[in-house]
């Protein structure tokens, strides 16, 4: 398009708004409804020179860059550290390990003017030290208060001299796709950078990122280094924390994602209550995908809501009245899409109250109150490291409770002992034990708890057959 095309295109543009009457904004206001009616668009060549600069100089001082360094060993070997080689060969003939010190660099928002810090997960993932410098070039060295690799989220704590200039929270359930939002960030370390766009979607799913499968999509320019950064709408609020963005060169392709406020609410708020991790609501129930030939045969308009495929006795969910086969609709009013957004609807409602909940039974709506309690840790997890000279050295286990399972991401309704971490180059590592693993019978006794556990493998044997459970299916193996 030429530029004189352009310009009789921006012309005819600001012809129609000028002689829409008002009568005819008022009607354009009342029919986008109330929640929408102080939204406006540009309606004047004015109007099309508004600056975001005041916006930025005020938000600028409250965006930080956050470095994180973590040392890392590199093998000169294929068989260095291992055991076998090192007893019959000796370690000079593998070679020494070399360390090296790995450095990330992202992007946080200060949210607490005494030096509360949110950024990304991934961004300080496995760090030893994290250091964060603020816009002015000042730097501090921080203590990680949270982590929560589910939403993606962490939290940082500095100590400054000084009262901090914070940014105020918004809420992020106000958001309407096409609302005008900036991205503040430090994309490849060049320093701090300012996008703008809009939200091109809500509530978007399966981008690999976290496990809540609910994001604000953004067609603001978000690149490497600008993960933790903040989103922002027009009132100068935090609408969601840049996350991550879909692309198959590394560089922005217009399709970024951010964690939602609202999320990032919940996350602060278990720091504040001297947590450093954040507890989920149990609800005891499996849940599964509403799929389109489930949503046709229930008269559904399409595929919406999550379907209950279990219900543990004794749960929040059966004594609300959950059965299998409800499909939840809503919860507190607030739509349910799919079934990933579950688990960010019930983690933002917030543990110890009932909500309300709209549920699709047996063809008929109904409304019912489901308590969000805390995962009971019963029985005890134990939790025991195994060491000795076994094929399960190296691993450490737990014995499987609702709260344990919830923690893994596991169906809350399974007992017995679980894998929560296998340590690298072990002989558990090794035999291809991994974490979430259900043992269930070693040598043709059953696994009950860890303790029947740790009396098993202390057992002399000089071969093992032992079944576990995996993604759901039980798996029969032999060491000889």
């Amino acid at each position: 398009m030429s530029n004189k095309a352009v310009i009789l295109f921006v012309g005819a543009l600001l012809c129609a708004a000028s002689v829409m009457s008002p009568s005819q904004a008022q009607d354009k206001g009342a029919l986008r409804g109330s929640n929408e009616a102080v939204r406006t668009v540009p309606e004047n060549r004015a109007q099309f020179q508004f600056s975001f600069a005041p916006l930025v100089k005020a938000l600028s001082p409250s965006v930080v860059n956050v470095y994180a360094a973590r040392q890392e060993t590199r093998r000169s070997s294929p068989f260095a550290g291992d055991p076998f080689f090192d007893r019959f060969f000796g370690r000079q003939f593998n070679g020494r390990n070399r360390q090296r010190i790995s450095r990330s660099l992202g992007s946080g928002v200060i949210v607490g003017s005494d030096g509360i810090i949110i950024t990304n997960h991934h961004v300080i993932e496995n760090a030893d030290q994290v250091k964060v410098a603020l816009s002015d070039g000042r730097e501090f060295e921080a203590q990680i208060e949270l982590i929560d690799k589910r939403s993606d989220l962490a939290v940082l704590k500095i100590e400054p001299e000084e009262v901090l200039p914070q940014v105020e929270l918004g809420d992020s359930e106000d958001l309407l796709v096409g609302d005008l939002v900036l991205a503040i960030g430090n994309p490849f370390g060049v320093g701090q950078t300012v996008t703008s766009g809009i939200v091109s979607a809500i509530a978007r799913s399966q981008n690999g990122v976290n496990d809540f499968g609910f994001f604000i999509q953004t067609d603001a320019s978000i690149n490497p280094g600008n993960s933790g950064g903040a989103l922002v709408d027009m009132d100068g609020r935090l609408i969601g924390i840049n996350t991550a963005i879909f692309s198959r060169s590394g560089g922005s392709n217009g399709i970024g994602f951010a964690v939602p406020s609202n999320m990032v609410r919940v996350v602060l708020e278990s720091v504040r209550q001297g947590s450093d991790t954040l507890m989920r609501p149990w609800v005891g129930a499996k849940f599964q995908s509403v799929t389109a030939d489930i949503a046709e045969s229930l008269g559904l308009p399409g595929p919406t809501g999550a379907l209950i495929a279990g219900v543990s006795p004794g749960s929040p969910a059966a004594r609300a009245g959950l059965i299998p086969g409800d499909i939840i609709l809503s919860i507190d009013g607030k739509k349910v899409p799919h079934v990933d957004a579950l688990g960010y609807r019930l983690t933002t409602a917030g543990i110890g109250r009932n909500t309300k909940i709209q549920v699709l039974s047996r063809n008929t709506t109904r409304e019912l109150e489901l308590e969000l309690a805390v995962a009971p840790e019963t029985p005890e997890r134990d939790a025991r490291i195994v060491d000795g000279r076994t094929p399960f050295t190296g691993m450490t286990v737990a014995n499987l409770s609702p709260r344990v399972a919830l923690e893994l991401e596991l169906d809350t309704s399974k007992s017995g002992v679980v894998i929560q971490s296998v340590r690298a180059r072990s002989s558990a590592a090794r035999f291809g034990f991994r974490s979430k693993d259900i043992l269930v019978e070693i040598n043709g006794e059953t696994v009950s708890d860890t303790q029947t556990f740790i009396d098993i493998v202390s057992s002399r044997y000089s071969s093992w057959e032992y079944v576990l459970e995996r993604n759901g299916r039980r798996q029969l193996r032999r060491i000889r």
